[in-house]
């Protein structure tokens, strides 16, 4: 039997690290680092490495979505 495909979700830099913790806690996820290019303003195909969280297709649709949401509350606070 194979081994299931994993996925990542590229973290957004600025994500503040209570939120990060607490999808690797409610998540069976692992926090990976990615190098990834970047495209947008004078950067243009600089690599750097970012973060990103790990598993499989389902819980990474939950992820993304608990990602969210908490991303928006955390903005609502300020």
């Amino acid at each position: 039997m194979a081994d299931e495909e994993l996925f990542d979700i590229l973290i957004p830099p600025g994500v503040p690290r209570s939120i990060i913790a607490e999808v690797v806690k409610k998540f069976d996820v692992k926090l990976v680092e990615r190098k990834e290019r970047i495209r947008f303003a004078n950067m243009e195909g600089d690599e750097r490495d970012l973060l990103a969280f790990r598993g499989k297709h389902e819980i990474m649709e939950q992820v993304e979505k608990y990602m969210r949401q908490r991303l928006e509350d955390f903005i609502r606070e300020d």
